[in-house]
Order: structure tokens, then sequence, then C-alpha cells
């Protein structure tokens, strides 16, 4: 695959600023939020112009006990498809827990949660990555997340465990060197221990993000400026290994035009840095490698071992455990007994975070506290900007109300059923005697427009009615 080059995370509010941003080679998109049929048109302006697209995926849930849901995989393979993309990306995490192997209700995180970085977990990733690797049209690359918590009695370290993932399935990897930050502060992980340990030959890419620290915890926001530290971390890496790309992710809170194209400059000029150490430290020669042009791992042709990245072990292809590597093991992968301790695991842990029940052994309430209240505070964002009508008609009310729906509501069905199950609790909750009785009935008459099979709108009786009053008014 050809090298990216610098990029950015396009995102509609942002759609103008991206266009206009000089030295951008290529823009990532989350899969979810395009539609195949109706591509927004500045990303067609932008892949005219020979910017390439690449999707983004933040709903397969690879990490789960369950296997890939074929129609979340093929929605992204049809999007990196219809853009030509020459990858495409999900994340090492869970999303959703529960249903019928655990005998409990099916719960959605709302957002991406770690995945215990055990023997277990990893047989299940491995098997789930190679899945959608079967099911999509291009290479996939995978990306390590940011943690507010840590599993009870975990195997192998991060970067151990990416080495093992890549060795077993050949599949690349999406570097966040901010997750890897993350991760320091919130969970005491070395971020250069991490990078020694990766099979720098498998690395597609690099995010680059911001965030902020709140009583010792580090916070992935995505929506403030990248610290030092984040672009330490990307010299460090480029010091190993020249990225094929690096891209800045934005989320929230956009700044302007110019503060943006700053912070894409730093990471031009955090990577130089990388650039320049190496060649000095090796006398002027090639010190660094170019990630994906190298072997491959576990392509048996030199694996990522002895090429300038540890394995599991440190010492030849040993996996953590000491038992020897177990590339392309298939024993126990992705069994049925496997795949439902792990969902038991995992639908207990969610539950604790999204349903008020009791924390697991093991895990430390006063972090599980602040990671529910971080997941409750994610739904409320994304349902204000699926239902962006709601934090308009409740105005200061929005985000106080919909905290406290969380509190004893947990995600079932997706941000849209979320709005709609908000909205509806709101309408069966008794009216505060401050409360303008025009608030109800605009969410009344938003919830009967979208809860049924059809809008209310394009129904015929109510355009008929529709149509006969604005004769009437124009009498």
């Amino acid at each position: 695959m050809a090298p990216l080059g610098t990029g950015i995370g396009w995102r509609p509010e942002i759609a103008d600023v991206v266009e206009r941003m000089p030295g951008i080679e290529w823009v990532e998109a989350v899969s979810e939020n395009l539609c195949p049929g109706h591509l927004p048109d500045s990303l067609l302006r932008l892949r005219e112009r020979g910017v390439t697209v690449v999707p983004h995926g933040v709903s397969l849930g690879l990490g789960g006990a369950d296997r890939p849901d074929a129609g979340r995989l093929a929605a992204l393979a049809e999007r990196a498809e219809v853009l030509g993309s020459p990858l495409c990306t999900e994340h090492i995490a869970f999303v959703r827990a529960g249903g019928a192997p655990t005998a409990s209700p099916t719960l959605e995180a709302g957002h991406l949660l770690p995945v215990p970085r055990t023997r277990d977990a990893l047989d299940v990733l491995c098997e789930n990555v190679r899945i959608a690797q079967d099911g999509l049209p291009v290479p996939l690359a995978v990306e390590n997340i940011a943690a507010l918590i840590a599993w009870p009695g975990e195997e192998m370290t991060e970067g151990q465990f990416l080495y093992e993932l890549a060795d077993r399935t050949g599949v690349r990897l999406l570097i966040d060197v901010a997750n890897l930050h993350t991760n320091h502060v919130n969970l005491g992980e070395d971020p250069a221990e991490a990078l020694g340990e990766l099979p720098l030959e498998a690395i597609a890419y690099v995010h680059v993000a911001g965030g902020f620290e709140r009583d010792g915890v580090w916070h992935d926001s995505h929506a403030h400026p990248v610290p030092r530290p984040v672009l330490d971390i990307l010299t460090d890496l480029a010091s190993r290994v020249v990225p094929p790309g690096v891209l800045l992710e934005r989320d929230e809170d956009f700044p302007d035009g110019d503060e943006m194209r700053g912070e894409v400059e730093a990471i031009r000029g955090a990577v130089a840095k990388g650039r320049a150490g190496s060649t000095a430290a090796f006398g002027g020669g090639a010190a660094a490698r170019t990630a994906g042009t190298g072997p491959r791992p576990g392509s048996g042709s030199g694996s990522a071992s002895g090429s300038g990245s540890r394995s599991a072990s440190g010492s030849g292809s040993r996996s953590a455990s000491g038992s020897g590597s177990r590339s392309g093991s298939t024993s126990g992968s992705g069994s049925a007994d496997v795949r439902q301790r792990l969902g038991l695991a995992q639908a207990e842990l969610l539950s604790a975070l999204v349903a008020g029940t009791p924390v697991p052994e093991g895990f430390d309430r006063v972090r599980l506290g602040v990671q529910a209240q971080a997941l409750a505070a994610k739904r409320a964002d994304v349902v204000g900007k699926v239902a962006p009508e709601l934090p308009l008609i409740l105005g200061a009310r929005y985000r106080p109300a919909f905290l406290a729906y969380a509190q004893g509501s947990p995600m079932t069905g997706g941000y849209r059923r979320d709005a709609l199950d908000f909205v509806e609790h709101v309408l069966r909750t008794a009216p505060g005697k401050d409360e303008d009785p025009g608030v109800r009935r605009e969410l009344r008459e938003w919830w009967l427009e979208r809860s049924g099979p059809v809008p209310r709108s394009a129904r015929p009786g109510v355009r008929l009615a529709r149509a006969t009053r604005r004769v009437l008014l124009r009498r």
C-alpha cells in the first residue's frame, strides 16, 4: 500500500476547513456516519482532487464475545468500495455485551471499552478479526483504544497483546499515540515500552488527538489541543519507523482553521524531529524503516521479532506465558466455552457501568464510577447530535435530564432508539412546577413524528390535513 502522508479526520462541522487546508493528502471519515448513495459533497470534491478517504468503523465490536455482525461488516465493506479506499479500520474494543449466551439482556456501551488482555480474549479477538478480514474487500487495520479502567488478572502488556494479534492474523495496526498517553496516565503503562513491543512493520497509520486531565484521570476527549506528551510519543515512534500516515483527530469544540492548521504542522514537526534524531543516531544512514513495507507478522519470511521490535516476552518469538509463539494457533480459538466466559465477564462489567449492578470483583470502584459517568456523558453528546432538536427544545434542561434518564435506562438499540426512549421517559415523568407546557407539546410532537415505522409527516392523512390547513390559512 502506498504511503498515506499527512491527514485529518473529516467531520461535517469542519468540511470547509478541511477542503481549504494545504498539504492534506488523505482524510478519515466515521463509517457509520456515511450513506453510500448520498456521500457529502465535500468528500466527493476531495476524492475528485485525489485525496484518499478511509472509512473508520466504530460499531463492529471486534473485541466482543460475539462474532462480528454480518450487517455491520457488510456496511463497512460497502463504504470502503464506494470510497475506493486502500484500507478500512476498526477498534480493538467491545461495544455491547449480553444476549442469549449469557442469559441476560443485550446492552450497548455507546462507546469503546477495553478488552481484557488474556489468552481467552486474544483467541476470540483473533477469530473475529479473521472473520472481518474475510468479509472486507480491502485490508483491515485495528486501533488500540484509550482506557479509564483495567481488567484484573491480565496476562499481557498492551504491546505484547498487539504483537500477538498482528502475528497470528496478519492484521495491520492503527496506532493511536494519544491513547498510549491516556493509558500511561490512567493505567501506569509505559508508552516507550509499548512501542518497543510492537511489530512496527504492521503499522498502517497513526492517530494523534487531544484530551484533558481531571483528578488524576486523563480523558481522551478529541476536543482539546494535542498536548506535548502526545507529540513526544509520536516523535519516539517516528524515530523507530517511518509511519505511512499520520492523522489529526478532532470531534468536538472545533477551533478555527488557523489553529487546526497549526496542530497539523505540529504533528509534521514531531515526525520530522523523530526522523532527524534517528538519522543522527545512526550517523546519517537510513535509520528508521518505513512501516508497512517490510515482512508482515506471521508471514513466515522474517516475522516482526528480530527486526527492531520485541516479541511478547522480549526474546525470540516467545509468547507472554513463555510457551512459544502461537502464530496460526487455532486451539480454543473462538470456541463456545471461551466465548461464553468472555461474554459473561463483559456483560457483568457493562451492566455495572450502565445499569448500576454491583461492581465485578477486582475492579477499582472509583475508576468504574468515572467510566460510568463518561459513558453517560458520551451518550448525551451523541444523542444531542443525532437528534439536535432535543437540546434546542429543552435548552439548559437537556443535559441534566438526559443524565438522570441514563442512570436507570441502559442503551439497548443504538443512539436513535436512545433518543426516542429518552423523550418517552421525559413525557412519562411528572412535569416540574416551573416547566413550560409548550416544551412538553414540542417533545410529544417530536416523538410522534419519529416513533412509528413511517414518519407522521409522510402519512397520507397527515399530509392531507397539513395541505388543507395551508389552503385555509391563505384565504
